[in-house]
């Protein structure tokens, strides 16, 4: 990989990316603090193979040896430990003609933020690369590292389970630099090292760290110079014990084009014979930005050779600077007319919130995303076949995961202006926390009319319950079909849909769309069929029984019926569902650090399955403030002050059901 595409990562300041840890979250090992020691914000880990660079580490760094991590001794386990398995998915008819299933597929490798001072859950600011474009993603490289602050990189947990509520594998990434930019071949012999008997005992601590934590596996990236066949024989052997301790515990491995066999980095951009037996070891290989048209053809045929998929090479585009604006010799990797060649693997498509102004907001972040993984038409069903920039949409099927009942979704994206519950505003503050997205729609935006289209899209001014909402705006002068999702939800005798919705301007008639099959072919509409779906005035909430229907649902949507003029039509919810259940409560809250206003909070599981858990905060009038969720079991609150006369501060925690439906609260306190 060149130098020059290191300049953001490198950096130890990406100022862009420190947020404020007003609202992030707490820690499992923190119970055995006492109330007595200073809480620090819990941040995402980074470490080093083993010895540190000389010298001291910069403000806010923190230097940490991977040889010596242990699970029992991670003051931040809690906080950075994921609550999300990753779930499976399926393939429904493709949107299109043109995106295929079974061939090419994507990986990207992202950076969301600092090495150091990455906020484990969350912060308080709505300016966050808040991916949701998942259905095109079958692997997610947690990107970073730096000489100054640690190579090794753990995924945090709202990154983590914001993709595996998506059914995404999540890899922490071990990034090796070049000389040119600190790195140090010690560090390289470091993270090969072998005990007594032969083995490599920091890959046993990489595949114990990411159990821990909840990832998926490893991205290995090599890039010091300097080595011999001795270093690239012991990497070797490193990569395949990595692997083979990694499939026991069902995580991956994969390879990035650097290293050669004979320990020299000298990227390749095809699968030959320098970087074929690490390709072999591992389980895929990302192949640098160096390849060609014959270089990729010739890599998927030795990978066949080798009785590998082809697929399980990622073909490096290198967005970065440009994005969407990039230049791509797309017929090298997914040809329109044949087999696809590899997949592809994006190197940071955050850019679709990086190259925007410092004044952008999320709806103009999710403008650019929808337009990177989506394309210029911005519906993947009706791909535009002109636009040089041939996003994942047009090319490869979308998955989903919605395949049990009770399912619902907010559409919440992950961060907000403000929060909301039951749509009224709570908490004023902006925020992000990756962890509390929903399963989104993954075909946005899928309308089909035979009049004026209107715009779809995400919505931050106003929501239902968390930060966003759904927004059709426009004259529409014909019926609009809206795609929702794709499911697999069986139907029994007592299954509802519930939608919550609300008419800011004109006159709409609202149907509930439900098939219970799939298209007849690729690119066509789903069977629907049109419930009627009551009216009401504000946020309404809808509950329609699928009477006539049996089997399983295939998709959802909605069908909008203007009458006249201008229409604002805004979705705050669905819901899937036979019965109304609520969680139970969280057990043992407890406050495991107090420093002042600064606070780690803990508590114990609730019953059962819980989608995350919230916190108020009780006021002496009798009012709650909302102070954050979070999936995990524990929490970080910074800054607070007494309200006047108020003796002791009273913290509520709930758990939060698959339906939005909360538990009994759970009360602890803290004297000022």
């Amino acid at each position: 990989m060149n130098p020059s595409r290191r300049t953001v990562l490198i950096a130890a300041t990406a100022a862009a990316f420190l947020p404020t840890p007003a609202t992030a979250a707490t820690s499992k090992a923190t119970e055995a603090a006492t109330t007595a020691t200073p809480p620090t914000p819990p941040y995402a880990a980074y470490f080093y193979p083993d010895s540190f660079p000389s010298g001291s580490p910069g403000t806010g760094i923190t230097w940490r040896s991977l040889k010596t991590w242990s699970a029992a001794g991670d003051p931040d386990l809690a906080f950075n430990a994921a609550s999300v398995p990753l779930a499976a998915r399926f393939t429904p008819t493709p949107a299109n003609t043109t995106a295929r299933s079974g061939q090419a597929r994507v990986q990207s490798l992202v950076s969301f933020g600092p090495t150091s001072s990455n906020p484990s859950q969350g912060s308080a600011t709505a300016d966050y690369y808040a991916l949701t474009h998942w259905a095109y993603l079958d692997e997610l490289v947690f990107w970073g590292g730096s000489a100054g602050e640690g190579l090794i990189l753990a995924p945090n947990a709202p990154v983590v389970d914001a993709a595996h509520r998506h059914g995404v594998p999540v890899l922490g990434n071990i990034f090796l630099p070049p000389t040119a930019y600190g790195g140090q071949l010690q560090w390289t012999r470091d993270l090969v090292q072998k005990d007594s008997a032969g083995h490599f005992p920091l890959a046993a601590q990489l595949v114990a760290l990411a159990a821990a934590y909840g990832f998926d596996g490893w991205f290995v990236n090599a890039e010091t110079s300097g080595g011999n066949t001795a270093l690239g024989t012991d990497m070797l052997g490193f990569v395949t014990e990595l692997k083979s301790l990694a499939a026991a515990q069902g995580q991956r491995v994969t390879w990035y084009d650097a290293m050669t066999v004979n320990g020299t980095v000298s990227w390749q951009g095809a699968l030959d014979s320098q970087n074929q037996a690490f390709f072999q070891a591992a389980d895929d290989m990302f192949v640098d930005f160096r390849w060609s048209t014959s270089t990729l053809a010739s890599s998927g045929s030795k990978a066949v050779q080798l009785g590998r998929s082809r697929y399980a090479l990622w073909a490096g585009v290198d967005v970065e600077s440009n994005g969407s604006n990039t230049s791509v010799n797309w017929d090298a990797i997914v040809p329109a007319g044949s087999a696809h060649v590899t997949s592809i693997g994006f190197y940071r498509p955050e850019w679709t919130r990086n190259h925007l102004p410092t004044t952008r907001t999320p709806g103009d972040f999710h403008a650019a995303d929808d337009r990177f993984w989506t394309g210029r038409s911005l519906d993947p069903s009706q791909p535009d076949s002109t636009d040089p920039w041939r996003a994942p949409a047009v090319s490869v099927a979308d998955r989903s995961t919605v395949s049990a009942v009770p399912f619902a979704s907010v559409f919440n994206t992950g961060h907000g202006l403000r929060w909301y519950e039951d749509g009224e505003v709570t908490s004023d503050t902006p925020w992000n926390h990756l962890g509390l997205q929903d399963r989104l729609p993954s075909r946005r935006w899928a309308l089909r009319t035979a009049g004026t289209r209107p715009t779809v899209t995400f919505d931050f001014a106003d929501a239902w319950r968390g930060g966003s909402s759904v927004l059709v705006n426009g004259t529409p002068d014909q019926p609009v079909v809206l795609d929702l999702y794709a499911t697999r939800l069986p139907i029994s005798a007592g299954t509802v849909v519930e939608l919550t919705y609300r008419t800011d301007a004109g006159n709409v008639d609202v149907e509930l769309a439900v098939a219970t099959a799939e298209p007849d072919s690729a690119g066509t509409a789903p069977p629907y069929t049109y419930l009627p779906v009551d009216a009401g005035d504000g946020w309404s909430t809808a509950t329609v029984p699928l009477t006539g229907l049996s089997g399983t649902i295939h998709a959802l949507g909605v069908r909008l019926t203007a009458s006249a003029g201008p229409v604002r039509w805004r979705l705050g919810g669905i819901a899937v569902r036979d019965a109304v259940g609520t969680p139970g409560a969280p057990a043992a809250p407890r406050i495991t650090a107090a420093s002042g206003g600064d606070l780690r909070l803990a508590w114990d599981a609730a019953p059962g399955a819980v989608r995350h858990y919230t916190l108020h905060r009780l006021l002496p009038d009798g009012s709650r403030r909302f102070l954050g969720a979070t999936g995990q079991r524990a929490f970080y609150l910074t800054g607070l002050q007494p309200e006047q006369g108020e003796e002791t501060a009273r913290f509520e925690v709930r758990a939060v059901g698959e339906l939005y439906t909360s538990s009994d609260p759970v009360t602890v306190t803290h004297t000022w």
